[in-house]
């Protein structure tokens, strides 16, 4: 009997994530000079302030993004080129201050719906909150740089992976994007 309401709650977890994904949520960059639309499950928190990181949390899932823009001036940045030049132990040293123990996992070029990014992920240890996955992604356009870093608890892979995959598919540089990948 105790299994019961185990597989109840369960049951029902996963009815959520199924249900959050049908609907999505538009928002776009406040500044004109940092445009971007951002398009995500709209049952996610958003937080933070203007011209500074925009943060989603899940509240049915350990899953947090966070998006910065930031003027750069190396212009001539592309994703191809950071691949090439990505240095793997800089990275995970980079990640291991707030993810003890990170490893990094795959790297390629991956597409936001606007243009070619470098996307790597990596896993930690863990540490107080468990494994944690990250997938980190970045780009440059039109003198910015723009980074989505999604974090999640390692073990919600299978219910966390696909909505972060939608979200840095949906993202765009430009405003006034529409949705083109659903969770």
């Amino acid at each position: 009997m105790r299994l019961l309401p185990a597989v109840l709650a369960l049951s029902l977890s996963l009815v959520s994530v199924t249900a959050f994904a049908q609907n999505l949520a538009i928002t776009g960059s406040p500044l004109p000079d940092q445009p971007y639309t951002f398009i995500y499950p709209d049952v996610m928190v958003t937080s933070g302030e203007l011209g500074g990181p925009q943060t989603i949390n899940h509240p049915g899932l350990p899953l947090q993004c966070v998006l910065t823009v930031v003027p750069v001036e190396d212009t001539t940045w592309t994703a191809e080129g950071a691949l090439a030049d990505l240095d793997p132990n800089t990275v995970a040293a980079g990640w291991s201050e707030s993810f003890p123990g990170f490893t990094l996992g795959t790297s390629l070029v991956t597409r936001y719906q606007s243009s070619p990014a470098l996307q790597y992920e990596g896993t930690s240890t863990g540490g107080d909150q468990g494994p944690i996955t990250l997938v980190h992604t970045e780009t440059v356009e039109a003198g910015n740089g723009y980074t989505l870093d999604c974090f999640y608890a390692t073990e919600m892979a299978a219910e966390a992976r696909p909505v972060v995959d939608a979200i840095i598919a949906n993202f765009s540089t430009k405003l006034d994007a529409q949705p083109v990948v659903t969770p």
